[in-house]
């Protein structure tokens, strides 16, 4: 099939984009960036180019820029250039190079495009990343590969191999550049394309047209699949600020299990390997928990809470554990130490600060906001107490009752936060060693 006429189909078949809309195309220099240059010049398409300078191979770096340069004087087309220091990016953010590179190229983008932005992606491109997708363990979406529209970013080239946009590039007469990094196979994707695939091909002659098929109906496969497990997580979990809740009783109930958890929890990095650890929390005791870089999974009675780890976004379930001095959260300031009960003041009378016998402290401790149904043993009384009935008799306003935490260990509240304490955590004649945990409010603004 003419490659023009493939391109200008796939662009309208898959709708990425009208003649009315101003295009970004993202030009390196290289076989396929012009490849799609002329491809949008003759199908009559409004394009600007924009080349991103990356220093990474010196004077090539240099030519390439140059080369793109000269692109837009050809086809007469405005040129955006941008340099970067990836090397610095990358230490600074402690990324790999090729990811630095990618967070700054479309970081950039997305400031300057005036519409949709149109890279040279194409069929052998998905893949590669289809198969480094499939050895990671990325489930269902990562075997569909690269989208043709993910966002602003479009692909008019995904339905095209890459031995055809050489044959058209050789045909016309058109010039590139080569990169030497494509050489290297350092890199994970060139050693697919240079070792890998040549050897699938070897043993299964056809491989790369039938896995370019396979993209096809993986994409298909994945539509289907994503109403199946929104619809299970719809049912599922419950959002609350910026938690997530989900029962355990209906989660153990679910099939596939270890799919839906997969899904469940992989939108807050975590990764194909914490799913065994996340399942093992429903049956597991409160307190328990599975941690990614950002999110925590909590079991907390008949619950499991995905929570952010940065108490500072609004959590309203907090994990304290002993090595915690401080912890801010949106209450304010909780700070706590451990010490002898022969250094105790003479007053500890102030409801800001709670005095507990160390004997009846389990780490973790969880901070939360309490909740309907709440009870504990108020210091002094011997027969439990709901917290809601606690604010009636202290004529505590609904706003204020709104803003109360607790601290609960081992499925009981040590303390309602600058409140009371809870009488079976009191220091008495045994104790030795005292937990002090002080509260301050949040500063007014």
């Amino acid at each position: 099939m003419d490659l023009l006429f493939e391109f200008t189909e796939f662009i309208r078949r898959e709708k990425l984009f009208s003649p009315r809309d101003r295009l970004l195309a993202a030009v390196s220099g290289g076989l396929d960036s012009v490849v799609l240059c002329e491809l949008l010049q003759r199908a009559g398409f409004d394009y600007i180019i924009a080349h991103c300078n990356f220093g990474l191979r010196g004077e090539e770096s240099e030519r390439d820029e140059r080369f793109v340069r000269g692109l837009g004087v050809r086809y007469g087309r405005e040129v955006l250039v941008k340099r970067f220091d990836t090397l610095a990016y990358a230490g600074n953010q402690r990324v790999s190079v090729q990811v630095a590179a990618r967070e700054l190229r479309y970081a950039w983008f997305a400031e300057v495009a005036p519409g949709p932005v149109v890279t040279a992606h194409h069929q052998d491109d998905n893949i590669e990343t289809v198969l480094m997708n499939f050895f990671k363990g990325t489930g269902i979406a990562g075997l569909r590969g690269m989208l043709p529209r993910q966002g602003r970013v479009v692909r008019p080239l995904l339905s095209a191999g890459r031995e055809a946009i050489r044959a058209f590039a050789v045909a016309e007469g058109l010039e590139w550049v080569e990169d030497s990094s494509n050489e290297s196979d350092k890199y994970t994707r060139n050693y697919l394309r240079h070792r890998v695939i040549p050897l699938i091909e070897e043993v299964y002659p056809g491989a790369v047209h039938n896995l370019g098929a396979n993209v096809g109906r993986f994409r298909e496969i994945e539509e289907v699949y994503r109403k199946g497990i929104d619809q299970q997580l719809k049912w599922l979990q419950e959002s609350r600020g910026n938690e997530v809740w989900v029962p355990v009783l209906k989660l153990k109930g679910v099939r596939p299990l270890a799919t839906i958890v997969y899904e469940m929890i992989v939108p807050f990095g975590f990764s194909a390997q914490q799913v065994g650890a996340v399942v093992g929390l429903l049956d597991s005791g409160s307190g328990k928990y599975v941690c990614s870089a950002t999110h925590r999974v909590l079991r907390d009675r008949a619950w499991l809470i995905i929570s952010p780890l940065d108490t500072g976004t609004g959590a309203s379930n907090i994990l304290v554990e002993a090595k915690d001095e401080a912890i801010d959260y949106e209450g304010g300031r909780l700070v706590q130490r451990r010490m002898s009960v022969a250094d105790l003041p003479a007053d500890i009378s102030d409801a800001s600060v709670a005095w507990l016998d160390a004997r009846e402290v389990v780490y973790p401790l969880l901070l939360r906001k309490w909740r309907t149904g709440d009870y504990f043993y108020p210091l002094g009384m011997r027969k439990k107490k709901k917290l809601s009935r606690l604010f009636i008799d202290a004529r505590l306003p609904l706003t204020e009752k709104e803003k109360v935490w607790v601290v609960e260990s081992n499925k009981k509240i040590l303390w309602v936060v600058g409140m009371r304490i809870d009488d079976r955590c009191r220091i008495g004649a045994g104790t030795s060693e005292v937990v002090r945990i002080g509260w301050q409010p949040p500063a007014r603004d």
